[in-house]
């Protein structure tokens, strides 16, 4: 009789801490399709779910958040511009049409590469008295960010072809 009853009040147990273990593999962000199903389908919402920001938090953390992506489209508005024009080329490029291309490539990776250092200074680095997030916090953004944004260059490069 007790075995049974240590076997269920055991069973109970793991069944009742199963949903905390799936929250730490989805925080954990270790498995890359499920992040990027999650990022495509809604990328606030995730970072949200994954930072669980405090009201406080969430006051000076969005703002912040907002910027950075509002640079970071602008980066990826040049860069995307540029794939679009070789894919539909589909033919050699002249060289002076490939330097012009590679310029373009250029000035939006300093563009991401400035609103990376932008942000990381405002959370890592803020100004006295205007802390957005606790270190640590700040510091898992920068980590999600980092993987969200090798997991996109991945499926971006992944589909373009090289220039002829």
């Amino acid at each position: 009789m007790i075995k049974t009853l240590a076997t269920a009040l055991a069973a109970v147990l793991m069944i009742a801490a199963s949903p905390v273990w799936g929250e730490d593999k989805i925080a954990d962000v270790t498995d890359m399709d499920a992040l990027r199903k999650a990022v495509r389908a809604d990328k606030k919402a995730y970072v949200e779910s994954v930072m669980k920001l405090t009201p406080t938090e969430a006051k000076k953390f969005w703002p912040v958040y907002d910027t950075y992506q509002r640079d970071l489209d602008a980066a990826n508005s040049v860069r995307n511009q540029v794939v679009e024009d070789i894919v539909i080329l589909d033919r050699p490029l002249s060289n002076l049409y490939a330097k012009d291309l590679g310029r373009k490539l250029l000035l939006a990776d300093d563009q991401e590469s400035k609103a990376w250092s932008t942000l990381s200074k405002r959370l890592i680095k803020p100004v006295p008295g205007r802390v957005v997030l606790p270190t640590a916090k700040a510091f898992r953004y920068l980590q999600l960010e980092s993987k969200i944004r090798a997991l996109q260059n991945y499926d971006i490069a992944s589909t373009i072809p090289l220039v002829k």
